[in-house]
């Protein structure tokens, strides 16, 4: 077999592995699911009122901020399961299991592959859950098929570019405590964005940190797909940009994290 079929073959291995940790260890991946979950039900019913009197100079109603909350709430999910993975990541690395992945003759590379890919699978699966929540209380987007699709990559890619900064989180912390509380930032960032109000409605400092942060362009890109409003090319760009620079930067700084030997 090849080099590069003995690398397939590993990254398949570790893939397997980290989905069967996965299926044998639900809590990790249920406990980050309830906060979204809760978010979204607590808007809705007890702030939806109140919130949507900001939206559309105060002629919207709950069901139009449903609309404009869903996609803020599916882009938080991607980034708290991404702390799950740099909790497991660090996990791996503080019980030893690593430091024996390191003496057998695999793929160095599908170690951290196996977390990365099995982290977007589990978003994935996870956003179709939150997703049907948000259709059960009534979201009722409006894309073509098209625009599903795009808005299904965009998802996939945020949770990718999450994922390797989460990896890289989770080599660097010296416990699982750590890794939860140096990914904060992932789960927070939402929350400083316009995922729950509009930008335009922050005080100015405020308003520009929310607008070109990282979050702001994806939910407004993911926004305009699922409502049929139109992502604008500024808010496209961004997003992807974005995406494209976390995960270049997560690659390369989890990769020389990773084979960095340990001292003795």
């Amino acid at each position: 077999m090849s080099t590069a079929g003995h690398a397939f073959r590993d990254n398949v291995t570790m893939l397997r592995r980290t989905l069967l940790h996965a299926r044998r260890y639900p809590s990790l991946t249920l406990n980050v699911l309830l906060t979204p979950v809760m978010l979204l039900l607590l808007f809705v019913y007890v702030f939806g009122n109140a919130m949507s009197a900001g939206l559309n100079g105060g002629h919207a109603d709950r069901a139009d901020y449903i609309a404009y909350l869903v996609p803020g709430i599916l882009l938080m999910t991607v980034g708290m399961i991404s702390l799950g993975t740099a909790v497991s990541v660090c996990t791996d690395m503080t019980e030893g299991v690593i430091a024996r992945f390191r003496t057998m003759a695999i793929s160095r590379a599908s170690v951290l592959i196996g977390h990365v890919i099995g982290s977007v699978i589990q978003t994935m699966l996870a956003l179709v859950l939150i997703l049907g929540i948000a259709l059960a209380i009534g979201f009722r987007p409006d894309a073509t098929p098209v625009e599903w699709i795009a808005a299904a990559g965009l998802m996939a890619l945020v949770s990718l570019a999450l994922t390797w900064i989460a990896v890289g989180i989770g080599l660097v912390s010296p416990n699982p405590e750590g890794a939860s509380n140096l990914g904060m930032p992932l789960t927070m960032l939402p929350l400083l964005s316009s995922a729950f109000v509009p930008v335009n409605s922050m005080p100015s400092g405020f308003r520009w940190f929310a607008e070109y942060q990282p979050f702001s362009p994806c939910i407004e890109t993911l926004r305009g797909l699922l409502l049929g409003s139109g992502i604008g090319t500024k808010n496209a760009v961004l997003a992807v940009g974005w995406c494209l620079g976390l995960t270049v930067l997560g690659y390369l700084w989890s990769k020389a994290r990773f084979n960095r030997e340990p001292k003795r």
